[in-house]
């Protein structure tokens, strides 16, 4: 039995080299995905925008002095440019705050005081490490949407008097609206408006605003489309490495527990 034990452990210990591996080949494709989707958002968030201001509110965009029309465009951007070199250093920055909590949850003061990061080597742990990546992408383009539709109203080219709850819920990936026939990453929000003056005499008004959606992003770049499906095939690589690793760990348990029987049993 504990060469049954012996074995397993040295098998999870392989498995852990090969997801070291595999968390090292995420790192990398995941570097060069973001660096084209940071292209690909900056291209998307103009297009968008430009749609708005001349298909969607071309009087309100017309009405503008010339030298905000020239900001409104400068700020934009701006806003897009600050996308583009925010999207590749998510990979540390995630992978920096998972050492972190690692190092949080370790009891060992000298195992502290090693500043090289420690292999990730369970496949749970590069799972987790995975997801928040890509919550940490869905946020960035959350935010680009919602300041980009803040700054067009500010600018007044979408109406004045939407709150600030419409206008979250259009920077929403998923919220509620329908897309633009044709257009990616806009959205067709209709809202019921009340007269304080006549409450009986609601208002519909339509809005057009940016909603940068990953689908549609990666849709309309072929570079950002064949790293993501590169990141799919690592990602299938990942899920049978975790049901190799709860197998293993299921037969160590078992094994572990065949021996604490087999020791405390005594015939009388």
């Amino acid at each position: 039995m504990a060469g049954t034990l012996e074995r397993i452990e040295k098998d999870l210990v392989v498995l852990g080299e090969v997801v070291a591996t595999l968390a090292a080949e995420f790192d990398s494709n995941y570097s060069t995905y973001l660096e084209s989707l940071g292209q690909a958002v900056r291209q998307q968030l103009i297009l968008a925008s430009y749609h708005i201001c001349t298909q969607g509110y071309p009087d309100a965009f017309v009405r503008l002095p010339f030298s905000q029309r020239q900001q409104l465009q400068k700020s934009l951007r701006e806003m897009a440019e600050k996308a583009q070199t925010q999207l590749p250093l998510l990979v540390e920055n995630v992978s920096s705050s998972a050492g972190q909590e690692s190092e949080s949850d370790d009891t060992n003061a000298i195992a502290n005081t090693i500043n090289t990061p420690t292999p990730i080597t369970n496949p749970e742990q590069l799972g987790n490490r995975i997801e928040k990546l890509e919550e940490a992408i869905a946020q960035t383009l959350h935010q680009l949407s919602r300041n980009s539709n803040r700054l067009l109203q500010q600018s007044e080219i979408l109406p004045p008097q939407l709150p600030e709850e419409v206008l979250e819920v259009a920077a929403q990936a998923d919220g509620s609206g329908e897309n633009v026939l044709g257009q990616p990453n806009l959205l067709n929000l209709v809202m019921e408006t009340e007269n304080p003056q006549e409450p009986e005499s609601a208002k519909i008004t339509q809005i057009l605003a940016i909603r940068l959606r990953l689908s549609e992003i990666e849709f309309a770049d072929t570079s950002a489309m064949a790293n993501r499906n590169q990141i799919r095939h690592l990602s299938s690589r990942l899920s049978t490495l975790r049901r190799e690793y709860h197998k293993k760990q299921r037969e160590r348990t078992i094994a572990e527990a065949e021996a604490a029987w087999r020791s405390s049993w005594f015939e009388e």
